[in-house]
């Protein structure tokens, strides 16, 4: 039998992988602040994240696409009467989803929180292309996998903001916070 020391070492690998696979998750959403996110200047000084006019360009063409070939009515129908009418306020919840997944990942903070956003992303993009490719089945599947995994470990908690408050701050509010 190996010394405890050694063995509580080899514990840690596994939630060493889950916190490479969060963080690399997590880089690939924050991949929308340059995709997706602009400012805005408020009063014509006042700078503001919002979605970038490319993305306010793009995202109901994506949708329009989406949809026409969509198999399932119900979910086409919600993409052509709801979301593709207000597509401004859409791909602001979108470039602002993707942008707190991706910080909430990769640094490990409010992580369930994050996981649970990015979870809600991943069901809405896969209902929208499941039926183009078996690749986008996939992604999709596996996105929504490594979200409910990071939601049940606790991703946050090695490597990770969570990790530190709880460590620091045993007792404040943030550490006790069901959601990282």
């Amino acid at each position: 039998m190996a010394p405890s020391g050694r063995a509580d070492e080899r514990m840690r690998y596994p939630e060493r992988g889950v916190a490479v696979l969060r963080v690399v998750t997590g880089l690939w959403f924050l991949k929308g602040i340059l995709t997706k996110l602009g400012l805005v200047f408020v009063g014509g000084f006042f700078p503001l994240p919002a979605a970038s006019t490319r993305w306010l360009a793009t995202m109901p063409k994506l949708l329009t696409k989406y949809a026409d070939g969509n198999p399932m009515e119900g979910y086409k129908q919600f993409l052509m009467d709801t979301v593709i009418p207000h597509s401004h306020l859409f791909a602001n919840l979108t470039a602002f989803g993707e942008v707190i997944v991706g910080l909430g990942l990769t640094f490990g903070f409010l992580t369930v929180l994050a996981s649970l956003v990015g979870l809600c992303l991943a069901i809405a993009y896969g209902l929208a292309t499941f039926w183009q490719t078996p690749n986008q089945q996939g992604f999709h599947i596996l996105l929504f996998a490594c979200m409910v995994v990071f939601m049940t470990v606790r991703a946050g908690r090695y490597w990770g903001l969570d990790g530190w408050v709880r460590s620091r701050h045993p007792r404040s509010w943030l550490a006790r916070l069901p959601l990282g």
